[in-house]
């Protein structure tokens, strides 16, 4: 009626605000309301084809803040660790597989270079790796199994020949009848001990299946996975981040390739000394130097020094001339091979060397020697780039 005061619904209301263009939803002062911005906020997002823009931080100065802070960080700080004490042997292998990709992305980048995109690249590289060490088993295989059975049956003979170095070694240190003593008092033991070993083979077995496959996936991964870190970094210092961190993939790649062939040489090496020589077993040790030279510095030392004492089977001057061989070997790669195929990339000083394998050695064993010097020259680089800057300008 007119004049009267007809109540209002407040759906009514509600239903007519919604219905309101968007400049109704601007007050008397021109501000649009707090809903309203939210949602042209979000619809910008969307069309932008983003998840919008970040708000602002939160006031780390606040009471609550620096509590929450540090209460969060001692919680992070103890489950790294947590994860690291109950993990870290398979964080290793994990490693181990990353150092392995890293090592092998050069190869990658080149064919992609070359017109190949990243999965065919990384095929064509996984491939080629499996048709060598498949050719390789193929064909070393059946003389390394006949050696080993050789060494076996022809083991007794050079014990029991008393002008052997065996034998005397056995006529004089009785070592064959400590041998039979500990079999007859501890057959139970050395039982257990074998079925330790086979546990440790399935293991071995195991985790190579694990490196192999996350080698792989790594490879395959690896710009975005370099991505993601670089991202950790403010951005602000990332640029610079991405160019160290470029330069320390490249000394890995480069030492991993390097270290690969210095050893092949030296593998090669060996099996052709003894099949000139008459050295029994070439096969054998030749692929025991090659893995032995891959523990940068004493590696093939080792190897030398155990190709010796085979060679002593045969007589004093060979023996005396494979270790001859071997020293000079040792300097011809020490001053030759690593230099013109590692040292350009890796620039390690050889007191650091030796230093970062004793040390990587203790803490990781075979694995820490293997990655010992790449890391050395990882954490060399960023001392030059960063702390030594640091501290001239101070």
């Amino acid at each position: 009626m007119p004049g009267s005061v007809t109540a209002e619904d407040p759906a009514e209301r509600v239903t007519a605000a919604q219905a309101r263009p968007v400049s109704a939803h601007v007050n008397d002062v021109g501000q649009k309301h707090p809903v309203r911005r939210a949602i042209e906020a979000a619809e910008a997002a969307r069309q932008a084809g983003g998840l919008g823009k970040p708000g602002q931080p939160l006031n780390s100065r606040s009471p609550f803040m620096i509590g929450m802070n540090g209460a969060a960080g001692v919680a992070v700080t103890y489950a790294i660790a947590e994860l690291f004490i109950r993990a870290h042997s398979v964080l290793i292998l994990i490693g181990l597989a990353f150092f392995i990709a890293a090592g092998l992305d050069p190869v990658v980048v080149w064919l992609t270079r070359h017109g190949l995109r990243r999965w065919a690249a990384v095929s064509v590289v996984v491939l080629s790796l499996l048709a060598v060490v498949g050719g390789f088993i193929a064909a070393a295989i059946p003389p390394l199994v006949a050696q080993t059975s050789t060494l076996i049956h022809d083991l007794p003979q050079y014990v029991h020949d008393h002008s052997s170095t065996l034998g005397k070694l056995n006529d004089k240190y009785h070592v064959e009848q400590h041998f039979n003593s500990l079999v007859d008092t501890k057959g139970t033991t050395l039982i257990d001990g074998v079925i330790g070993a086979g546990q440790i083979v399935i293991s071995t077995l195991s985790s190579i299946v694990l490196v192999a496959v996350m080698s792989v996936y790594f490879l395959a991964d690896l710009p975005r996975t370099k991505l993601f870190f670089y991202r950790l970094v403010p951005h602000s210092r990332r640029p610079r981040a991405i160019l160290i961190g470029d330069e320390i993939f490249t000394k890995v790649g480069g030492y991993v390739l390097g270290n690969v062939i210095t050893s092949f040489i030296a593998g090669a090496g060996t099996f052709l000394w003894m099949m000139w020589f008459g050295i029994p077993y070439p096969a054998l040790l030749g692929l025991l130097v090659f893995l032995l030279d891959l523990i940068p510095v004493i590696g093939s030392t080792i190897g030398g020094a155990i190709v010796t004492l085979v060679a002593l089977t045969v007589s004093v001057p060979v023996a005396v001339a494979t270790l001859v061989f071997y020293i000079v070997y040792r300097l011809a790669e020490d001053y030759l091979l690593v230099p013109r195929i590692i040292g350009h990339t890796v620039k390690v000083p050889a007191l650091g060397s030796m230093i970062a394998i004793v040390l990587g050695g203790v803490v990781l064993g075979i694995i820490g020697a293997l990655i010992a010097i790449p890391v050395a020259a990882a954490v060399q680089l960023i001392l030059e780039e960063i702390t030594f800057r640091r501290l001239d300008d101070c």
